[in-house]
């Protein structure tokens, strides 16, 4: 139901697969992570008061992104830092990608929709490096 995809012992991603319903509250990213991400559990009739968030300074360094999968299906490519491939993994609607660190890339298999959660807004073809990948280039030469 969850999935760590991992090279070297540095964490590339997280996939927490659509059908996957915890019964108490789990965070699934530790504090030191950019983004947190987990699932809240309440019970019937239980409230969260009304409440507002005070501004609080975050430095962060790099971006890292949510996607949720609202429809279709997609093969995600996972490479590390060096921009290596180290393996695929099929996504589902209803399935949560946590990119983490490490590349990235996707091949669509049929039409498909992300909800995608980030730090702040894309800035332009700068903030990335594109890059062929070797799993790509052999696929294409079959």
């Amino acid at each position: 139901m969850k999935e760590r995809i991992a090279h070297k012992g540095k964490l590339l991603a997280i996939i927490i697969k659509g059908t996957y319903a915890p019964k108490k509250t789990e965070f699934i990213t530790p504090d030191a992570f950019k983004q947190q991400v987990g699932f809240i559990v309440y019970d019937k009739d239980q409230e969260i008061d009304a409440h507002i968030h005070h501004e609080f300074p975050r430095a962060l360094r790099g971006t890292s992104e949510v996607l949720i999968l609202k429809k279709g299906r997609v093969r995600v490519d996972f490479y590390s830092q060096e921009k290596k491939y180290i393996k695929s993994r099929d996504l589902a609607a209803g399935d949560v990608l946590i990119l983490v660190s490490g590349g990235h890339g996707f091949h669509f298999h049929e039409h498909s929709v992300f909800l995608e959660i980030k730090q702040g807004p894309y800035i332009g073809p700068h903030e990335k490096e594109r890059f062929l990948s070797s799993y790509v280039e052999k696929k294409k030469k079959r």
